[in-house]
């Protein structure tokens, strides 16, 4: 008995020390993971290949004549500045009401996105081409003020010559407000005298 007793005490003792010498090491096999949770799921990858498809790829095409959720472009004023003729419209959408809301936010998104290259008054002395980089030219040329806002807004979407798109860093709401605060900046910089409210002529007289 006491042999039996020593011999089960050596087995424990050579597992416990074996066992404890694989401690830490790697392994190329996953750990148990006993409630998974649905943590590990089987998905394809962008770009990855599939067997599934006939061509091999996981990336589909969408069918024709569908359009993802959120992106339909059916009101052509509102998501291209244009009419359904392809002219570019001279107001605002009906979308949009032309307040010092909408200014302000114009003004917040221009200070962001735009005045670097333009400049805050939009003469095309921003911090940018201060810089080196070729100018933009300015606002208040003659052939800029005669833009319709709709010009203004395509421009701001789709970009020109050396100035980039903008669809994708601002929402087409915000677009609109920049190309409001765009007339209205062109206006302050070429403003009368007949501009100025009747109540407050005299206060500049």
């Amino acid at each position: 008995m006491r042999q039996l007793m020593v011999t089960f005490l050596t087995l424990v003792l050579i597992i416990t020390v074996t066992s404890g010498c694989f401690r830490g090491r790697t392994s190329e096999k996953e750990p148990i993971h006993l409630v998974p949770n649905m943590d590990k799921q089987e998905k394809y990858r962008p770009q990855a290949v599939s067997n599934f498809f006939e061509d091999g790829a996981t990336m589909r095409i969408p069918p024709e004549g569908t359009v993802a959720r959120g992106e339909l472009r059916e009101d052509t004023e509102y998501y291209f500045g244009k009419t359904e003729k392809g002219k570019y419209v001279k107001t605002l959408p009906k979308q949009l009401v032309l307040d010092i809301n909408l200014l302000q936010r114009g003004q917040e998104r221009f200070n962001i996105y735009c005045s670097p290259c333009h400049g805050r008054v939009g003469d095309g002395k921003g911090i940018v081409p201060a810089r080196g980089m070729l100018p933009p030219p300015t606002y208040h040329s003659d052939s800029l003020r005669q833009y319709p806002v709709g010009r203004v807004f395509d421009v701001i979407t789709n970009g020109i010559r050396n100035m980039p798109p903008y669809r994708f860093q601002v929402p087409v709401r915000d677009r609109w407000a920049i190309a409001a605060y765009f007339k209205a900046l062109q206006r302050s910089q070429n403003a009368s005298f007949d501009d100025i409210p009747e109540d407050k002529k005299e206060l500049v007289q």
